[in-house]
C-alpha cells in the first residue's frame, strides 16, 4: 500500500507519498487549479493499484471538503484526517507533509483498524447529512449574532440621545417598540442609520423563520436528534445542532469521552510529586456544542429539582460559573448514557437508579 500525506493550502498542495517500507518516492507541490489535481490523482490512483491500493492523512482546515471528496472519487482506502495540537519553531510545507508521512507510515496498522494513537487526534469525518445539518445550525447561530449586534446598535443609537428611557416596553423585540422605533423623531443622520438598522433586523427575522423551518423539517427524522430533543429546553435547533456533533455514539468508550471530545474535561500538568494541577476546561472540541450545552444549562436547573441541588452544592464552594461547566459537562455523560440505551431524558434520573438511591438512604 501507498501512504499519502497532504499539506493543503489555498493554491497549492504539497505531498509526500511513502511505499510499505517507508521509502518517499514523491515529493512535489501540486497545484489546486483542477487540471492539475485531476491529473495527480489519477497518476497516484494508478499507480497504487500495483500496491493495494493507498491511505491519506492531512490536517483539518476550514476547506477540505473538496479534497475530501477529490480522494473518495479515486478510490483511497482510509482518509486520515487529524489536528494539529502543537506548532513547529521550524515550519515548512515540505516539512509538514513530510511529518504527516511518517506519522501516518509508522502508525499504519492502528489507524487502519481504528484504534488510536498517542499524541494523534483523529478528527471524525462526518457523514454527508451530519455535514448539512451542521452548516445548518451554524447558520442559524450566526444569524442569533447578526440579530444581537443589530439590537444592541440600535440601543447605543438611542443611549447617545438618552430617548432608550422612552421605549413603551421593556425591550425593543416587541411590535409596540418595533412601532414606536420606527416613529420616533431623530435628525436626518441617525434617522437614516435606525432605518438601516431596523431593515436588517427584518431581514434577519425573516432569515430565521426560514431557517428554523429546514431545521424542524431535518430534525423530525433524525433518531438522535429526537432523543437529544427529550432534554428541558431543547429545541429542534438545539438538538440537530448536538446530535449532527455527536455522529456514532459508538466511537465514544466511555461515558466521559463525549464531555472530554467537546473539551469540558480539565487540562493537568502532573509531574512529580504534584498530583493535582488541574486547569481550566480544554476547549478543544466543538465551540457550537458547548454553546448550546450552556444555553440548555439554564432550562434543566429549572426543571430538574435533582440536577438543581447537585448544582447549588458546587455553587457553593466553587462558584456559579465552575458549576454551570460541571452541569455541562454532566450533561455530557447523559447523552452519553441516553444514546447509548435509547433512552428519553427523565428528570431526577431513570426510576431504576433513584429506587437505587432511595435503598442506599
Amino acid at each position: 500500500m501507498l501512504y499519502l500525506a497532504i499539506d493543503q493550502h489555498r493554491k497549492q498542495l504539497t505531498v509526500n507519498v511513502r511505499d510499505e517500507v517507508g521509502e518517499i518516492l514523491v515529493r512535489r507541490q501540486v497545484s489546486t487549479r483542477w487540471k492539475a489535481v485531476e491529473e495527480f490523482f489519477a497518476e497516484l490512483e494508478e499507480r497504487a493499484a500495483a500496491h493495494g491500493g493507498y491511505m491519506a492523512i492531512l490536517e483539518v482546515c476550514g476547506f477540505n471538503d473538496w479534497l475530501l471528496e477529490k480522494l473518495r472519487e479515486h478510490n483511497c482506502r482510509e482518509i486520515v484526517l487529524v489536528q494539529s495540537e502543537e506548532r513547529s519553531k521550524r515550519k515548512t510545507d515540505r516539512r509538514d507533509a513530510n511529518t504527516l508521512g511518517e506519522l501516518l507510515w509508522v502508525n499504519r496498522a492502528r489507524l487502519l483498524a481504528g484504534q488510536p494513537v498517542h499524541r494523534l487526534r483523529r478528527v471524525h469525518i462526518a457523514s454527508p447529512q451530519d455535514q448539512e445539518d451542521r452548516q445548518l445550525t451554524a447558520l442559524r447561530r450566526n444569524l442569533g449574532v447578526r440579530r444581537t449586534r443589530v439590537i444592541n446598535r440600535i440601543k447605543h443609537l438611542l443611549l447617545r440621545h438618552n430617548r432608550l428611557q422612552d421605549c413603551p416596553t421593556k425591550g425593543l423585540q416587541t411590535q409596540r417598540a418595533a412601532k414606536w422605533l420606527a416613529q420616533l423623531a431623530l435628525s436626518e443622520l441617525d434617522r437614516l442609520e435606525m432605518n438601516h438598522l431596523l431593515s436588517e433586523w427584518k431581514l434577519i427575522e425573516t432569515q430565521r423563520m426560514e431557517l428554523e423551518a429546514r431545521i424542524r423539517a431535518r430534525q423530525a427524522p433524525h433518531p438522535t436528534a429526537r432523543l437529544v430533543a427529550s432534554l428541558p429546553g431543547a429545541s429542534a435547533y438545539t438538538s440537530l445542532g448536538l446530535a449532527s456533533r455527536i455522529g456514532p455514539i459508538g466511537r465514544f468508550p466511555q461515558p466521559r469521552s463525549l464531555a472530554n471530545y467537546w473539551g469540558l474535561t480539565p487540562g493537568c500538568r502532573n509531574s512529580g510529586e504534584a498530583q493535582q494541577r488541574l486547569g481550566s476546561i480544554t476547549k478543544q472540541g466543538s465551540a457550537m456544542a458547548r454553546f448550546l450545552l450552556g444555553q440548555l444549562v439554564l432550562h434543566v436547573l429549572r426543571k430538574d429539582a435533582s440536577m438543581r441541588q447537585w448544582y447549588k452544592r458546587i455553587k457553593q464552594r466553587r462558584g456559579s460559573k465552575i458549576a454551570r461547566v460541571a452541569v455541562m459537562r454532566r450533561l455530557c455523560t447523559i447523552l452519553w448514557h441516553m444514546l447509548r440505551k435509547q433512552e428519553a431524558y427523565q428528570c431526577g434520573g431513570p426510576p431504576r437508579r433513584r429506587l437505587r438511591s432511595a435503598v442506599v438512604r
